[in-house]
């Protein structure tokens, strides 16, 4: 019969206020490269640049620190963005000729970037009364006229339209049509040919009546907007594709689509000018592709700057990304490797000033931001302090090490000089600083390690908003690859014509997939450091702060321990270079241990204290002294069915008979034990439900619901020796005295303890001695569903998670309760579960799955302070499922406390990705390139805060749309402050004391803003559903009630009570 648990009447009104104290849950800022960028603009006043993208965001950067984001309602692409210079004002062209005006608005103290207006081009009738095709009125181009609140679009008919920016209402009666311009051009240019699209609009940097106009056809034209007259016709031939203006207004360039540029001089009045001064092919005589765009910009010291994209030799890199810049007889040409968006000079743009002198060369590629010092001989790269592309090579795996000491800290920057020496200027280099970062000194410094496939590791600042590049660490210099091979091919290239040179660090390539790093570890008091990788290499390194020249110690591990009918179809072990090598500043390695087979390493473990790693793959577990340089243990934890585990990942070897046959077996055993199942019960529930309605049950009591049930998986499934976790701790396994352990937890779901017989380091010494460490089985758990253990920890006397390595010992966290009874924790994807130490005896569980009915893909305990009061804290659990929710519970008693919907469920590569922090915070990718940090902390949250000083012309109104919040925003919840200016356009000084706002209400609430690039980032899937758990799912009206509950449009309740 089935049982009912009853719990107390309502909730704790005092628990449930300190968790609003201790929980929050946060979007709160995006770091990484913008997904699929599509456009750019520069306020050359504010200093401050957009970026716009295909799933329509809107992202405006200034100096570190300052950032914040918008969201068209429409997913469109973003094709043009103009900022209106020194307002703070934006505006953006969509692909479906839409125009939008956004402005960084001022609400409660705290401001954002918001839509304020949106404008849509009307079809014109024709002349028979119908509508015009819609592809004719489709903005082409858009100019802001310098006069300040007029903007021009150019159409794919060549029409001309004038629009009033501060209401975005068109202006009737100024239409420029392309038949009033043919009225001023030659009888025999036109020929009875069409113009064609507007391709270009400039303004004139003196006089803002005049507008040059380029259309498709080549015809360049001067318009007189205050007139309404043509001023000077300049007659080409050759398709255009972009225009620009010299300094004086003196000459005009364009470019054409045969790879040529043309300079024009302009003779205001008299009879058009048929040829251009100078037109030249720079990477002729053979046929070349289009300039796409290109900027002239004159110096002072003499001389002009040519940059264009495109123009490369059809034939022969016409597959090329390249920028060329062009100085007197220097000429050098950018290849990068990812289609080029826009670029845009930094430089001076007073009407007063009579030249350019162009500071930096900022060009948006497909996949990262470049940055180029042309003030510099030789015009090097500035390295940009955010928007670094996290993917320069693919993401394999990330790791968060939180409160950093300061020693270690500026080691790993002094290494990342040392390895970048352009790394120290860049702050002052970096063209980019508008607004001001109001964000206090974060109290602890965070790393966060991305481990990628071409074998390297990242260290980025994680510490505020702007995530910082800091360090590259390499592996690839240990192993034998083809790259010396590929590096002499490509510097023989660039010998040639065209001068070719790299620019950009995005490189998508690996030398060899075996080289992908798979797990990170680090010690942070001992900079100490272990990388595995996908051939089951085990690196040990250590920080150096000198280049050295050193051999490196390999060993080899056999996880098979000699067993009989297994054999490795995978790939190969990668060969180690022999003999001494050199190795730069930054972290050396020291050991190599090889995995046998060479299997991906699933799991890593570091106890610099003891000395120790263990390193665990789909075949068994290994534990390795580093200082000795030996092995200390091997267990394979293979089951005699489990085959696959011998193919490797990168095998294509599949046995779909098999994976049939399982699919089958295990549905037909479902619906047999259903049937009998439901045969003996029906009887009894009848009977249970008979008793149930003649007792009186008070109706304001509640039950706790149904519980799903589980089917136990199959000893023999595929990949059940995986290792999912290796963890050391201090604690008590075998009897009363506590001592060193190892714990290994599988994919079937078994846990194995093992007792070390470490020797102690002498009082004061850092090492311990060279005796020999021993190994000894002291427990062995199987979990009863044989699901996989996800985490495993121990918690000493308090219930509390035992410190790191050397923490205790050198008084840098408090020290362990060791007098009173330590407990275990163990996490599987179904449930947690709490045993007593030493007897492994069960105290404590909570069943995720038959409550919930989702699986435990992440788990990590976060310390959470409380707002009200600094000196209280609480170490929880928290959990992300693969739904996509994260749960929190405490500990030890695994109570729910919140619940919150974080990430979608079909975000597969998200789920994967996402990784805790120790104060409550995390990261997963929103795409290959972005990282979208959240907190779980009511107080430990990292945001935008910032102030921008901007000036609104006096007439300018403020009439909006209405709109959601959730529109305005796309990553959550940037503050940014506005410093109003008195009239002389300075700050005003009343707010120079204000206190540092509070967020808005809607910014706490629990639900999550959808990120900007989440919607086309993920693949089409639901995760690891099977039929029994939708059978599970379905099974009784209860179940309903909760499938109803998991639905992302309602807020998540914690009201399950586990005994």
């Amino acid at each position: 019969m089935m049982k009912f648990r009853f719990r107390r009447q309502g909730a704790d009104p005092q628990r449930e206020k300190l968790k609003q104290e201790l929980f929050a849950f946060h979007k709160t800022v995006e770091h990484g490269f913008p997904n699929q960028p599509s456009a750019l603009a520069f306020d050359p006043e504010l200093r401050i640049m957009a970026i716009g993208t295909r799933s329509g965001a809107v992202k405006i950067y200034g100096a570190p620190g300052v950032e914040f984001t918008g969201l068209h309602r429409d997913a469109a692409t973003v094709t043009q963005m103009h900022f209106l210079p020194g307002q703070g004002r934006l505006l953006t062209l969509l692909d479906d000729s839409s125009l939008h005006l956004w402005e960084i608005v001022h609400h409660n103290g705290c401001a954002h970037l918001e839509e304020a207006l949106s404008f849509q081009l009307p079809s014109r009738p024709g002349f028979d009364g119908a509508s015009t095709p819609s592809s004719l009125t489709r903005i082409t181009v858009v100019l802001l006229v310098a006069a300040g609140n007029t903007a021009a679009l150019g159409t794919e008919g060549g029409s001309i339209y004038f629009l009033d920016v501060t209401t975005l209402a068109l202006l009737e009666r100024q239409t420029l049509s392309p038949d009033e311009v043919l009225r001023s051009v030659p009888d025999d240019y036109r020929c009875g040919k069409a113009l064609g699209p507007v391709e270009s609009l400039q303004g004139h940097l003196r006089d803002p009546t005049k507008i040059l106009i380029g259309y498709s056809r080549g015809l360049l034209v001067i318009w007189n907007q205050a007139a309404q007259c043509v001023d000077h016709v300049f007659l080409g031939n050759q398709q255009l594709e972009s225009l620009c203006w010299g300094r004086n207004s003196g000459t005009i360039i364009s470019s054409h689509s045969d790879g040529s540029y043309a300079i024009w001089p302009v003779d205001i009045g008299g009879s058009p000018t048929l040829q251009p001064s100078v037109a030249t092919i720079p990477y002729g005589p053979f046929p070349c592709k289009a300039i796409n765009k290109i900027l002239w910009r004159n110096c002072e010291s003499g001389g002009h700057f040519i940059i264009f994209s495109g123009g490369m030799p059809r034939a022969s890199y016409g597959d090329r990304h390249c920028v060329s810049v062009l100085r007197a007889e220097t000429l050098v040409t950018l290849d990068f490797t990812s289609r080029i968006i826009d670029f845009f000079t930094v430089h001076s743009t007073r009407p007063e000033d009579e030249f350019d002198d162009p500071q930096a060369l900022a060009v948006l590629l497909e996949e990262e931001l470049v940055v180029l010092d042309l003030q510099t001989p030789g015009w090097p790269s500035v390295p940009a302090p955010y928007l670094a592309p996290l993917h320069s090579s693919a993401i394999t795996c990330s790791a968060h090490v939180a409160n950093v000491p300061a020693k270690l800290w500026a080691r790993i920057v002094s290494a990342g000089e040392q390895q970048s020496p352009q790394l120290i200027s860049s702050a002052s280099s970096w063209p980019i600083t508008g607004g001001r970062n109001l964000a206090q000194e974060p109290s602890q410094r965070g790393l966060l390690l991305t481990g990628h496939e071409d074998g390297t590791v990242r260290f980025w600042d994680a510490s505020g908003v702007a995530l910082r590049p800091l360090y590259k660490l390499s592996t690839a210099g240990l192993f034998q690859t083809d790259c010396e091979h590929t590096d002499s091919l490509g510097q023989a290239a660039e010998d040639d014509w065209p001068p070719f040179r790299k620019v950009g660090c995005f490189d998508p390539y690996s030398d060899d997939p075996r080289l992908g790093v798979q797990k990170v570890a680090l010690c942070k008091y001992t900079a100490q450091m272990v990388v595995a990788g996908t051939a089951g290499q085990v690196l040990v390194l250590e920080l150096s702060d000198v280049p050295t020249e050193q051999a490196v110690s390999v060993a080899s591990i056999d996880l098979l321990q000699d067993r009989e009918g297994f054999t490795w179809k995978g790939h190969e072990r990668l060969s180690p270079r022999t003999g001494p090598l050199p190795w730069p500043a930054g972290f050396q390695p020291r050991v190599l241990v090889q995995c046998l087979p060479p299997a991906a390493v699933t799991a890593i473990t570091l106890h610099a204290e003891w000395s120790l790693v263990a390193f665990g793959t789909s075949h068994g577990f290994g534990l390795f002294d580093y200082q000795r340089k030996s092995p200390v243990l091997a267990r394979c934890t293979l089951h005699p069915n489990d085959s696959l585990a011998m193919e490797g990942p990168l095998s294509r070897v599949k046995s779909l008979k098999k994976s049939l046959r399982q699919s089958f077996r295990r549905i037909r055993k479902s619906r047999v034990s259903g049937k009998k199942r439901m045969a003996n019960v029906n009887s009894k529930l009848q009977e249970a439900n008979a008793q149930l309605a003649e007792q009186a049950c008070p109706h304001d009591v509640e039950m706790t619901p149904v519980q799903r049930r589980i089917e136990p998986r199959s000893a023999d499934d595929s990949l059940s020796g995986v290792v999912r976790c290796l963890y050391f701790a201090d604690t008590f396994l075998r009897d009363a005295h506590h001592g060193p352990t190892m714990w290994a937890g599988t994919n079937s779901g078994s846990v194995f303890a093992y007792a070390l017989e470490v020797p102690a380091a002498v009082a004061g010494g850092e090492k311990r001695p060279e005796r020999a460490v021993e190994a000894v089985l002291g427990k062995e758990v199987q979990l009863m569903h044989r699901a996989p253990v996800v985490a495993i920890a121990v918690l000493d006397g308090r219930g509390r998670p035992l410190p790191e390595p050397y923490e205790a010992s050198r008084d840098l966290a408090q020290a362990p309760d060791m007098q009173g009874g330590h407990a275990v924790l163990i996490a599987s994807e179904e449930q947690f579960k709490v045993f007593t130490l030493p007897k492994v005896s069960a105290k404590t569980k909570f069943k995720l799955t038959a409550h919930e009915g989702c699986r435990v893909r992440k788990v990590a305990l976060a310390t959470f302070a409380s707002v009200a009061c600094e000196d209280y804290a609480e170490t929880c659990l928290a959990c992300l499922t693969n739904l996509g929710d994260v749960h929190v519970f405490s500990v030890p008693g695994l109570r729910p406390q919140v619940q919150y919907s974080c990430i979608r469920k079909e975000d597969i590569s998200g789920i994967a990705s996402c990784v805790f922090t120790r104060h409550g915070q995390g990261f997963y990718l929103i795409s290959p390139s972005e990282f979208e940090r959240f907190s779980l902390s009511a107080r430990n949250i990292t945001e935008p805060l910032c102030s921008l000083d901007i000036s609104w012309p006096r007439d300018a109104t403020r009439a909006r749309v209405q709109e959601s919040p959730k529109l305005s925003q796309a990553n959550g919840n940037p503050s940014i402050i506005l410093a109003p200016q008195s009239r002389d356009g300075s700050p005003d000084p009343a707010l120079k004391g204000a206190d540092t706002p509070e967020p808005p209400e809607s910014t706490l609430s629990p639900m999550s803003i959808d990120s900007a690039t989440s919607a086309d980032t993920t693949l089409d899937t639901t995760g690891d559903v099977t039929v029994e758990d939708v059978k599970d799912f379905l099974g009784s009206e209860e179940s309903e009630r909760n499938l109803r509950n998991l639905t992302e449009d309602e807020a998540p309740t914690c009201t399950i009570l586990i005994k």
